[in-house]
């Protein structure tokens, strides 16, 4: 491999400290034990304000603007979101109206959220999935769903959870190793 795989994280939590920042870094953490990667850690909580304001791409401010070019020239996306009221919040929705129509076909996109109970576990398949199968991105087979129970003091504290982020990263790496190795898998 010539390069490192960009990775790009999305944790959709506008909050600090929050459960769905330490699940979106683990996920990290473990695909950078499979792969070599450069990761980007975008926080919502950290644009929330400007990215907010901004009813178009050409109001944005040059900081939000460069988070959505990263997005759109990732080799993976991690995307992470909690879970408000059964579904994802209304800003991370927003950022990815931002993205061009174009910029995430064939780009891997492993998807996770945490919420208060398994009721929401749902959420990967009937909220995430159409909307970046709508980008005609490829959702990985795998995601990861959490619930409170998960953690304690904001740390992963479940065995079950701890596995399925390794098979989660475990299943991406083939995937993103041939992606990578071959670039015209992945129409730009």
């Amino acid at each position: 491999m010539s390069r490192s795989l960009q990775v790009v994280a999305v944790c959709g939590s506008t909050y600090r400290p929050s459960r769905t920042l330490v699940l979106t870094q683990a996920l990290l953490a473990d695909l950078a034990r499979q792969l070599p990667i450069e990761s980007r850690l975008i926080e919502l909580g950290g644009i929330a304000r400007s990215l907010g304001t901004a009813l178009s791409r050409q109001e944005l401010s040059a900081e939000v603007e460069a988070e959505l070019q990263s997005i759109e020239s990732a080799d993976l996306l991690i995307v992470a979101t909690p879970v408000y009221r059964g579904s994802y919040p209304g800003l991370l929705k927003h950022l990815f109206d931002l993205v061009d129509l174009n910029a995430l076909i064939d780009t891997p996109v492993l998807l996770a959220a945490t919420g208060g109970s398994e009721r929401h576990a749902l959420i990967l398949d009937h909220q995430l999935r159409p909307l970046f199968s709508f980008f005609q991105a490829l959702s990985l087979p795998i995601g990861v769903y959490a619930t409170e129970a998960d953690f304690s003091n904001y740390q992963i504290t479940s065995e079950p959870l701890k596995a399925r982020i390794r098979l989660a990263a475990e299943r991406a790496a083939p995937l993103l190793f041939s992606v990578h190795a071959n670039p015209l898998l992945k129409i730009a």
